[in-house]
Formats: structure tokens, sequence, C-alpha cells
């Protein structure tokens, strides 16, 4: 393959997974926290713009006053006191593959005998203290909440989730528990109720992840909406 055809194919496979393929999540990093946008051990650039919001709460579900900084490769979040709980949606916008098979940032209107198109979704919610109470989470379309204190369950013991879309159990929906060290391994499956037990996998930050698609209405602008979401937690108090 020559230079620039293959560089064109690695492109558009590139382009590709940020359409699906990557999730959301926050990490702590130099006393700042930081939005990842990534696939397991991948940590992407991304546009800052495409975070809309962000939530920070108290113990006891007091909503704290969150910033979003936008920076050039990607956002960092910075609530006005240290929070128990924390939340971030990125919408990823509409994308369309072409009959070409490339992918691009637009929706089926913009798009001439688009093959498919998808508009994106992703969500993170953060548990950072011990018996923090959480808040309604109606903002998020995909939750994975945690039915006890993901703090205090410990790694190698299982804690039990309930996997919500747009605010109802879902089921059926595939649980990755390792999201950032195993993103490909399905760790379980929620029931009828929209929930499932899955084993803590590690001491530092764990990061539970699941996606489904929503099929839309004939005539939409896009044959389907993407949904993400991840729960993350120490698996076990950092001591210095």
């Amino acid at each position: 393959m020559h230079a620039p055809l293959k560089t064109a194919a690695l492109l558009a496979l590139f382009i590709a997974s940020q359409a699906g393929a990557h999730g959301l999540w926050t990490e702590e990093r130099r006393g700042n926290i930081e939005v990842v946008y990534g696939h397991g051990a991948e940590d992407s650039a991304f546009k800052a713009e495409k975070i809309k919001a962000a939530w920070a709460y108290d113990t006891s579900a007091k909503m704290i006053p969150v910033t979003i900084q936008r920076l050039a490769d990607h956002a960092r979040l910075q609530p006005l006191k240290p929070p128990a709980v924390l939340a971030v949606m990125l919408d990823n916008g509409p994308w369309s593959q072409t009959p070409d098979k490339q992918w691009v940032n637009q929706d089926r209107t913009q798009v001439k005998n688009a093959i498919e198109s998808t508009h994106s979704f992703k969500y993170s919610l953060a548990i950072y203290q011990e018996g923090a109470h959480l808040p309604k989470l109606d903002k998020l379309r995909l939750a994975i909440v945690p039915q006890s204190d993901p703090l205090k369950v410990g790694p190698g013991k299982e804690l039990e989730v309930q996997v919500l879309v747009d605010g109802e159990p879902a089921a059926d929906i595939e649980l990755i528990g390792d999201y950032r060290g195993a993103p490909h391994e399905i760790s379980g499956k929620t029931g009828k109720d929209g929930r499932a037990r899955l084993k803590v996998r590690n001491e530092g930050l764990n990061v539970i992840a699941a996606a489904t698609r929503i099929a839309q209405p004939k005539g939409a602008a896009t044959d389907q909406v993407s949904l993400f979401g991840s729960l993350t937690f120490l698996g076990e108090p950092h001591h210095e």
C-alpha cells in the first residue's frame, strides 16, 4: 500500500473508532480531575467543546459548582471543593458512513446515501468519597448505578450495579468490569431488573463500562443513538 493510501486508511480507521469505540471516564492526575476519552490504555485527544456538562455533589448529594476547563486537546473539571460524586457528559455528535466506507462527523441529512449513521453520547459517573449519597441521575441517559458503596467493597469482592437507560432498568446490557485494563472482556450481563454482579478488579482505579444503541424513527437525522456509560472508583483507599 502506498504511503498516502496507507495514511488515508489509518485515518479512516481512526475516525471510525472515534465514532463509537471510545469511552469516557475521569482520572485524577497531578492534582487535577481530567476527562479521559479513550479505549483501554489508549487516551485520545478530543475537542474539549464536546464536553457539554458536568455535575459535582457532596456526600449528602448537594450540588457543588464545577467549572469545565477546556484545553487544547482535552477537558479538565474544577469543582469548587473536593466532590463526593462527579458526573460528566460528552456529546460526540452525529457520525455517518459514506458509500465509500468513510466516517464523517455529520448526520444523514448532510451525507448523501449514507450507509449508516449514529449520534453518540458518553457519560461518566465517579464516586470519590465513602458514604456518598447518590443524586438523581436523570441527566445521564446511560448510568451504571452501584447498589452499595463501591469504596467499601474491596478488590476481589462483588459489587452489584444496576444499569439505567433513560431512567429505566435495562436488561441484557453487557458490562466490562475493567474498561481501562481489559476493554474487550465482558464481566457480566444485566437481568430483567437491569442488575448484575461484578468482581471489583483493581486496588487502584476501577472503570466499569457499558454501552447500548437505541434505534431512531424512520426519517430521523440518524439511524440510532449510541450511549456509553462508565462508573469509576478506587478499589482501596489511597495512603501516602
